[in-house]
């Protein structure tokens, strides 16, 4: 059974109209009436909400369509495969202000022979920098050898 006949086949069991689970999981009417159409799928924050609003396991609502639990497991691989990919931006970006904080701040010797100078800024700079371009590496290595 399709997820669209599913959802049709729970929310008519349970005397919803379309109008009425729209309004409990916050959605438009078109909204559900796309997914009972297969015109599109939920994500899974919304098919928990579902399963919550119809007392169901999510096994109940989910695992008797292939459609809908390969797009569960793909959702899933590309916000982790998003999350790695911001993560090494910003630990570049980290990287590259400790750099840039270190030249705008300088170093300064005092009358008595003293030098002053954010020197720890460089080696946590190249740990952030390298930390970054590992992270970028191993994204573009699973990338690579997924195709």
């Amino acid at each position: 059974m399709d997820f669209g006949t599913q959802i049709k086949k729970i929310r008519t069991n349970g005397k919803l109209t379309q109008e009425q689970l729209a309004q409990k999981l916050n959605v438009s009417r078109q909204t559900i009436s796309s997914w009972e159409n297969n015109r599109n799928l939920p994500d899974l924050q919304m098919v928990v909400q579902i399963a919550q609003i119809f007392n169901l396991s999510l096994d109940q609502l989910i695992l008797g369509d292939n459609t809908m639990t390969s797009k569960l497991v793909k959702d899933g691989s590309e916000v982790r495969k998003a999350r790695m990919n911001l993560m090494s931006i910003i630990l570049l970006t980290i990287g590259a202000i400790c750099f840039l904080a270190k030249a705008l701040i300088g170093s300064e010797v005092e009358s008595n022979g003293m030098l002053h100078e954010p020197f720890f800024l460089i080696p946590i700079g190249y740990l952030f920098l390298l930390s970054g371009v590992i992270g970028l590496l191993i994204a573009l290595t699973k990338k690579i050898t997924k195709k």
